[in-house]
């Protein structure tokens, strides 16, 4: 049986292959500096098509990154701040493992 440690990665798997890509990156950094965005808003001034955009925007979805939003006739993407904070907390546990592991290496080379 998996430890909870081990679960924990695997449901974070999901997250770290969505971003895993550059193109849902920027969009990741678009709608972190613009907020709410429609397809079209995402397209513009990128060679990326909005069928692309779309593709992009419902892995993210499926990984639960982003949402989509109906305002009228349109759909507004954000993304989704837990998501996005268990990200960080996974990616600063794996700094600190890191950090530990060098740090024991280096004691051990110094002796």
């Amino acid at each position: 049986m998996p430890s909870s440690r081990g679960r924990g990665l695997a449901k974070s798997a999901p997250l770290f292959s969505a971003l895993g890509d550059e193109s849902r990156l920027r969009i990741v950094s678009r709608l972190s500096r613009s907020g709410p965005l429609s397809i079209t808003r995402l397209t513009a001034g990128s060679r990326i098509s909005r069928q692309a955009i779309a593709k992009h925007l419902r892995t993210m979805e499926r990984a639960g990154l982003a949402r989509p939003t109906r305002r009228g006739r349109e759909s507004l993407w954000r993304l989704e701040p837990g998501r996005i904070d268990e990200v960080r907390r996974r990616l600063e546990m794996l700094s600190r493992r890191w950090d530990n592991r060098l740090a024991r290496l280096k004691t051990l080379v110094e002796e």
